[in-house]
């Protein structure tokens, strides 16, 4: 027997209210029992791999049904890899999250024909902190100071992950901008293996996050082996008052436009959690709140203060606001950094 029309229409008024009530129980119902995988796009040992593990320890309490996490780290192409594979082969259904260089949503941006993703479709998570990056050298490459850089016979040889990665990136800003001799090494799977390279003199140094820096490779810098020379941020991050910071080196405002960028393009979304496209909102909405919740967490905190990890979160729809006007960046100036940094330009 059909319903009277008033009472379809009091069950239609309800309805949504109903569906609403039933979100948390549905979101428990699906994470219950699962496991969340973290993929990260650098090798095991690095910044990017230790912020990883510490937030999947804490993460699984913040999602309803208390899922476990893994953590599988992804190396490759600047962690391009990893990007490539949560786009275009990880599920979008709440059990995958990536950690990818924020780098490679600007390689988007520069017409890279290896990026196989566009940034603005990842369900953005939001980042620990971004990143603030410095240029460091070995003691073993003779350079203590810019103006020892500067004057350097013989071009200071860089690590890096990758062409586009920040780790490429600035080395070929700082050669242009301001005339130091530098020779970009490309093919390292993560930053500790430039640190193991450094440490047997292949390379001098790198340029990447100071807060991962002072970390991962905290035995060098205690000891004076390694000496951050240049930062490349907008001002001194406040650990290196002392050391320059490469915008306020700048001659022209091109040139102070480009370290812009840079900073643009690595900073804010350089440590930024990600999801596949087409997750379902309410599930985004979980691991967003998830992330925030757990960068609040007095147990991860502990653990990241005694791990000298920086904890100044972004959350998901910032993130998503600064890569959106990434790509609205003036076609001009893109095709000057494109052509600095050595980006592959795009097909006709």
């Amino acid at each position: 027997m059909l319903k009277p029309i008033s009472q379809w229409s009091k069950l239609l008024v309800a309805l949504p209210w109903v569906l609403v009530a039933a979100t948390p129980a549905l979101g428990q119902e699906f994470h219950k029992g699962k496991t969340i995988v973290f993929i990260v796009g650098t090798a095991a040992g690095g910044g990017f791999d230790a912020y990883t593990r510490m937030i999947a320890r804490h993460f699984g309490k913040y999602i309803p049904g208390n899922p476990n996490t893994v953590v599988q780290n992804m190396p490759g192409a600047g962690t391009l890899i990893a990007a490539n594979y949560l786009y275009n082969k990880a599920e979008p259904d709440g059990l995958t999250i990536g950690l990818f260089s924020g780098s490679m949503i600007f390689k988007h941006v520069l017409g890279d024909q290896g990026v196989l993703f566009d940034g603005r479709k990842f369900g953005w998570l939001g980042t620990p902190a971004p990143e603030r990056h410095a240029c460091v050298l070995t003691e073993k490459s003779g350079v203590r100071t810019l103006e020892d850089w500067s004057a350097s016979k013989r071009p200071i040889k860089l690590g890096s992950l990758g062409p586009g990665n920040a780790t490429s990136a600035f080395p070929h800003l700082l050669r242009v901008v301001l005339g130091l001799p530098i020779s970009v090494i490309e093919g390292f799977k993560g930053t500790a293996d430039i640190r193991l390279a450094a440490e047997s003199g292949e390379v001098d140094g790198a340029c990447w996050g100071w807060d991962s820096i002072k970390v991962t490779w905290a035995k060098g810098v205690r000891s004076g082996f390694v000496r951050p020379v240049i930062q490349t941020t907008l001002e001194p991050h406040p650990d290196l008052l002392t050391v320059p910071v490469a915008i306020q080196q700048a001659k022209t405002k091109e040139e102070q436009e480009l370290l812009r960028l840079g900073f643009q393009a690595y900073g804010p979304s350089a440590i930024a959690f990600s999801v596949p496209p087409g997750l379902a909102p309410e599930r985004l909405l979980i691991l967003q709140k998830g992330l925030m919740a757990t960068m609040k967490d007095s147990d991860f905190l502990a653990e990241a203060k005694k791990a000298n990890l920086v904890v100044s979160p972004i959350d998901g729809p910032t993130i998503a606001k600064v890569v959106a006007d990434l790509y609205s960046v003036e076609p001009r100036l893109l095709g000057r950094f494109r052509e600095i940094t050595e980006v592959t330009p795009p097909r006709r």
